[in-house]
């Protein structure tokens, strides 16, 4: 196999077992991914010359994401470590997190905060999947007590932050409305 397919063969199978892989690759490969992740920014970032405002911000963002993605993913796959698969999962969740925040700039008033609070609260919720995902790891040999901590504190910081987004888009009520929505919103989501 050459080294073009085993790198592809590599970057599907990080996109669907969350960067698990039985065997990392050749420093030679690694050192020719890295070159040609290098080129894939270039490339995406020039593309994004011909567009103006905040399309231009969106591409580049998005250029910017899938670059520090690819690194990580390329990380993770030579260095073969639970830590390096956790920051390819960090990493994910940060590009995602700087797109959906761009394109949330076309907005205005309560559906842009709305947008970026959603934006936040996926952020969060993939960052706690890949913390409770790490801790599952390290937790394996360990007592399972510690696995279920970590599930829970990430069900925390979901219901956190999807909490933040009802209730911000409460604001846009005003009364009874308002009062309503927010109590609704403490109620779906345990809070006092």
């Amino acid at each position: 196999m050459n080294i073009n397919s085993r790198l592809f063969a590599v970057m599907v199978a990080c996109a669907f077992s969350g960067g698990a892989l039985a065997e990392g690759i050749s420093k030679d490969e690694y050192r020719n991914a890295k070159d040609r992740v290098a080129a894939d920014y270039k490339a995406a970032k020039a593309a994004c010359k011909s567009l103006a405002g905040n399309a231009k911000d969106v591409c580049v963002a998005e250029a910017k994401g899938k670059e520090k993605v690819a690194k990580a993913e390329l990380e993770a796959s030579y260095k073969n470590t639970e830590k390096a698969r956790y920051e390819a999962r960090e990493a994910k969740a940060e590009a995602n997190y700087s797109v959906a925040k761009e394109k949330c700039d076309d907005l205005s008033g309560n559906a842009k905060d709305v947008c970026v609070k959603e934006a936040k609260a996926a952020r969060t919720t993939a960052k706690a999947d890949a913390k409770a995902q790490m801790k599952t790891s390290d937790a394996r040999g360990k007592a399972n007590e510690k696995a279920a901590d970590a599930r829970q504190d990430a069900a925390a910081d979901k219901r956190d932050a999807n909490y933040a987004v009802a209730k911000e888009r409460c604001d846009s009520l005003a009364g009874d409305a308002k009062t309503r929505c927010v109590n609704e919103a403490k109620a779906r989501f345990g809070k006092s």
